[in-house]
Order: structure tokens, then C-alpha cells, then sequence
């Protein structure tokens, strides 16, 4: 499998990004109340969390069939790349935005790993997307 990433370090990266999301997709999944809670969140948004969560299933498990079932691995997967690395920088906009800049919502509870998270998820990201150009991007 190493051999699909070009060397150890690629594959341990793209490993850790998306452990990372599919954490948060299982709390914001299956573990909608705990997190909802444990940000001072009333349960009524317990459809929009799960809403959001169902996209990062859905990224987790196109990276698992890049990873470890398509027969090509990450070549020519320019697209899944850059959408994920687009849907990172987006996420830490909005969050910091909205942590910062709007306040919207916002109570005692309310942490800074909004913008923390989707900060290294960008950084591994752009890794990926530089690191493996020239096996994505054939």
C-alpha cells in the first residue's frame, strides 16, 4: 500500500487526515447529543449536525476506496484532492468567521477547536495535494 502514496510519510498523513474526519463524523453522527452538549448546543440542532456529518462519511469513505480498494490508489484523484483540500479551507473561514467575527450563537461553552481543527486538516491537506502531484494529477 506504501507504494501507492510514493513512501511511509504520504500514506501516514492521508491516514491521519481522515482519522481526523471520521472522528468528527462519528460524534457528529453517532454521538450527536454528547457533542451537542459538550458545546452548550440545544438538541434542535441535532438534524443540521448530522446533515454535516453525513458529508464527511461520505469523504471518509471515498478516501478508504481510494486507499485500499481502487486498484490505481491515488492516481489521477486530482479532484477528490482538491475538493477535499477546498472543503478544509472553507470549513476554517466560516468557523473562524463565525468564532471571531460574527458571534453568533456563541456561549460560555463554545470552543476554539473550531478553528484549531480544520487548521491542521487544511495544513495535511495542502501536503497531500503538493506531496503527491505528481501521481494525482496524471
Amino acid at each position: 500500500m506504501i507504494d501507492k502514496f510514493g513512501n511511509a510519510f504520504y500514506l501516514i498523513i492521508y491516514l491521519a487526515h481522515f482519522i481526523i474526519v471520521g472522528s468528527y463524523a462519528y460524534q457528529l453522527v453517532f454521538d450527536t447529543k454528547k457533542f451537542l452538549k459538550g458545546r452548550g448546543v440545544d438538541k434542535t440542532a441535532t438534524l443540521i449536525t448530522r446533515f454535516a456529518g453525513s458529508f464527511m462519511i461520505a469523504t471518509v469513505l471515498m478516501a478508504v476506496y481510494i486507499a485500499f480498494i481502487r486498484s490505481g490508489g491515488v492516481e489521477a484523484t486530482w479532484a477528490f484532492f482538491n475538493l477535499v483540500f477546498i472543503m478544509n479551507v472553507s470549513i476554517l473561514v466560516v468557523n473562524f468567521y463565525t468564532l471571531k467575527i460574527d458571534k453568533t450563537g456563541l456561549t460560555k461553552k463554545t470552543r476554539n477547536d473550531g478553528i484549531y481543527a480544520p487548521l491542521v486538516l487544511v495544513i495535511i491537506s495542502a501536503i497531500l495535494c503538493y506531496g503527491l502531484a505528481d501521481k494525482i494529477y496524471v
